[in-house]
Parts: C-alpha cells; sequence; structure tokens
C-alpha cells in the first residue's frame, strides 16, 4: 500500500458509476479519502498527483458478499493478508468474510478478532457475516444484536441450510427485529448426500453421484415462503438454475424483501467444464448444465440477480488431487472475478453497468455499506480497469495461497490496472 497524497486527479478516464448510470469520459479528482468531484473538464490547482487512466474505465471499487478467507482456524488455505491481495489485484476493494471457520463467527470476540486482524493485516477493507445458528450447527440461533454490535454485516451459516424449518422461522423473525440481512445456502443436505456434481447425463456418462437441482428449490422455496411470512430481509447466497430463479421472480413480485445471488463460475461455465474428471471444477453447488448457465445470465442481464460473488473458497493441493468424487468443493475467485465476468460484457449478454451494479452498487445497498457509487462524498475505494486487455492467466502468479482456480491457462479480456481504497493505492499492474 502506498500512502495516500493529498490529493489524486484521474484524468482521461471513462468514469462509470453503475448507481448513477453515468459513462462518460471524464476526470475525478479523490481529496482526504473522498471522492471530492468529477466531470468533464475537472481542473485542480497545484498539489494533487495526476493519475492518466488513459481512457481505461475508472468505477467503484467492487464488493465480495462472502468469501472464506480462512483464519481462524484454515491459514494453510488462505489468510486475511493473502485474501486481501488477491483482492486488490482483482479490483475488489471490500470483502464480506464468511463465517465457517474454526472456530465459527457465533460471538462479538470473534468477530472483534477479525476486525482487529483485518485492521492490522488487510490491505482492503474487511466485513465479518457472523453465524445464523450457534457452532453452524442449525438449533440455537446466536446473539444477533450483540453480534452487529461488534460489527457483523449479515448473517449465514456459511455453506449450510438450516434444516430445521421452526428454527429458521425464529432465526428469521428475531433478524428481523434488527433489520439484519439473513444470507442463506440454499440446498437440501440429505438430497445431496454423496453427490460430486450437477445430476444428469453427463454426471451418468462420468459414473459420478448427482446433486440435485431439486435440492436447492425445496429449501429456496421454503425460505422464501418463510422470508415472506416474517417480513425478514432474505438473501439467497448463490443460486445455480432457472427453477431457483422463477421462485426469486415470484416472491420479488409479491413484494417480498427477497434478494439472490450468483457466483461468477456458475455465470460463466457450465457441467461440461468438469471434463474428464477436473476436481478444480468441483463447486458447491454444482456448476449446472448449459441451459441453467444462460438462464442466469439473463437473470443477472434482468436485474433479477442482485449480487454477483466470487464464490472464493480456497482449498490446498492435498484436497483438490483426488479422485473426483472425494476430492473437496471449492475454487478461489477473488482475483479473476471482473476479468471473467467482463466475458458477459464482451459476448453482448450483460451491459458493462449492470455488471459493475452486481459487483459493488447493490451489494452495498444490501449491507449498508459506504461505496459503490462515484457521488461526491463517496469513499474514494475506486478501479481502474481497462476492459479490452487480453491476457492469459497463470494460476501460479495469483496471490491467493491457494491456486485451485478453474480459469487456469483462461483467455480473458480484461485486466485491472490499479485498485484504491479510501484514496490509496493499494495494487497497481506492472
Amino acid at each position: 500500500m502506498t500512502e495516500a497524497p493529498a490529493r489524486t486527479l484521474f484524468v482521461n478516464a471513462r468514469l462509470v458509476c453503475p448507481a448513477s448510470g453515468l459513462d462518460e469520459v471524464g476526470s475525478l479528482l479523490v481529496e482526504g479519502g473522498v471522492i471530492a468531484a468529477l466531470g468533464r473538464e475537472l481542473r485542480t490547482e497545484g498539489g494533487a498527483e495526476m493519475v492518466d487512466c488513459r481512457g481505461a474505465a475508472l468505477a467503484p471499487g467492487l464488493i465480495d458478499l462472502g468469501a472464506f478467507v480462512g483464519e481462524p482456524g484454515a491459514e494453510h488455505r488462505e489468510t486475511i493478508a493473502t485474501a486481501s491481495d488477491a483482492a486488490a489485484a482483482g479490483g475488489v476493494t471490500t470483502i464480506v468474510t464468511r463465517p465457517d471457520t474454526t472456530p465459527p463467527v457465533d460471538a462479538p470476540e470473534i468477530v472483534d478478532y477479525l476486525k482487529r486482524r483485518a485492521r492490522d493485516t488487510a490491505s482492503v477493507n474487511v466485513y465479518p457475516m457472523a453465524a445464523l445458528t450457534k457452532g453452524l450447527a442449525g438449533h440455537e440461533m446466536t446473539e444477533i444484536g450483540l453480534l452487529l454490535e461488534a460489527g457483523a454485516v449479515a448473517f449465514s451459516d456459511g455453506p449450510r441450510s438450516i434444516p430445521n424449518a421452526r428454527v429458521m422461522r425464529r432465526t428469521m423473525t428475531y433478524a428481523r427485529d434488527f433489520g439484519a440481512l439473513v444470507c442463506c445456502h440454499a440446498e437440501d443436505s440429505d438430497l445431496i448426500a454423496g453427490g460430486a456434481m450437477n445430476e444428469g447425463e453427463f454426471a451418468t456418462r462420468l459414473g459420478l453421484p448427482g446433486r440435485p437441482k431439486a435440492a436447492e428449490a425445496l429449501i429456496l422455496e421454503r425460505d422464501v415462503r418463510l422470508a415472506t411470512l416474517t417480513g425478514c430481509r432474505y438473501h439467497a447466497s448463490l443460486i445455480t438454475c432457472a427453477e431457483s430463479l422463477d421462485i426469486v421472480a415470484r416472491a420479488k413480485k409479491a413484494g417480498a424483501a427477497v434478494t439472490c445471488g450468483a457466483s461468477i463460475a456458475h455465470l460463466t461455465l457450465n457441467e461440461n467444464d468438469v471434463g474428464e474428471y477436473r476436481t478444480f471444477f468441483k463447486l458447491a453447488p454444482p456448476l449446472r448444465s448449459e441451459d441453467d448457465r444462460r438462464a442466469l445470465v439473463q437473470g443477472l442481464a434482468d436485474g433479477l440477480i442482485d449480487v454477483v460473488v466470487s464464490g472464493h473458497d480456497p482449498q490446498d493441493v492435498e484436497t483438490k488431487r483426488r479422485p473426483f468424487a472425494e476430492a473437496e468443493d471449492g475454487a478461489i475467485g477473488l482475483e479473476t472475478m471482473l476479468a471473467a465476468g467482463l466475458r458477459l460484457v464482451h459476448s453482448g449478454d450483460v451491459p458493462l453497468g449492470r455488471l459493475l451494479a452486481a459487483m459493488s452498487t447493490r451489494p452495498a445497498a444490501l449491507l449498508g455499506l459506504p461505496g459503490g457509487s462515484l457521488a461526491v462524498g463517496a469513499p474514494a475505494d475506486l478501479v481502474v480497469v481497462d476492459v479490452d486487455a487480453p491476457w492469459v492467466l497463470d494460476a501460479h502468479r495469483l496471490r491467493s495461497k491457494s491456486k485451485n482456480t478453474p480459469f487456469d491457462g483462461a483467455r480473458l479480456q480484461g485486466r485491472v490496472l490499479r485498485t484504491i481504497v479510501a484514496g490509496e493505492t493499494v495494487y497497481t499492474y506492472a
């Protein structure tokens, strides 16, 4: 991280603000860690560092809602420091961390520990998500009020759904009274037990047990109905199929406070990418069919999908270099989220502003966080990206401690040139 100058003027930039719909060439002035001014003919009197963007896009920094960072308990997979370095290289200026650590984030003192570790080691903003139930066991709700006071920004049981509908209803009711956002993984644990990839013809050909889409739709339907019953703010962390989109669409039409997210992997890859048992493509939920992927892309373009996330879930070599059915689920994604997402822009499926809204503006609004905008007075959390720059990804050069990326060797188009947090440059592409 470089020391922030008193004033920085970004010139020759394509200013892209998804919050206001702005997309024009101009300049932007940063002063005291916030955006001080922007416009076509912006001028400043001496004392400002000049940054020539050379026509690259200047946009709000990305906000990743729900990344696994390893601390505490899994520092061999990732740390807050290495995750934040990877995030900065990918244009992510804010990470919201998952609660499924060891121990889980189910007490105020653990939230406080994460905040202190982030303050001491992170180069980007880090906000903890707390557990919905104690020990992530799905039986007894956590002290949501105390966790909010400690600094938690949302509540989830990580990659697990709460199996008991009564517990889920009580938890939602309690969360509603605090205005808390409940983020849930939608998969029936009994239906997916033993499954290794999307259930269907391709899994049968590979001789692998499948995880049916119905497992997702069943839990999502239940949770949406409970959210409607309780008035809770409910966010489906990851949806992967057309059936789930239909459920969310009905809930939104009925006026329920329901939102949903999708991972960049599920938007840009499908079950065929598993190929000959390639374990870096083994995810949870699994990659679905091309029809489902196309439905997700259309849902993003239409605004039905609110948030795009990295799905960052680092795994070490020993847990991935196994037979497919035995390998751990998960892939890293902080550093590749934006570049992979730009595939959808270059294909003409999703406008750039809509993609950035799902990666910055909408997460900020859902969580009540600053950022996601180029408005005057907003935090100077910014990314400069050449949306047309071609490059080939080399996993060994990624900054994440783990290297389990499904995009290794992929040809990408869109390179992050600079990432700024509170006016300070935390990453520059050399």
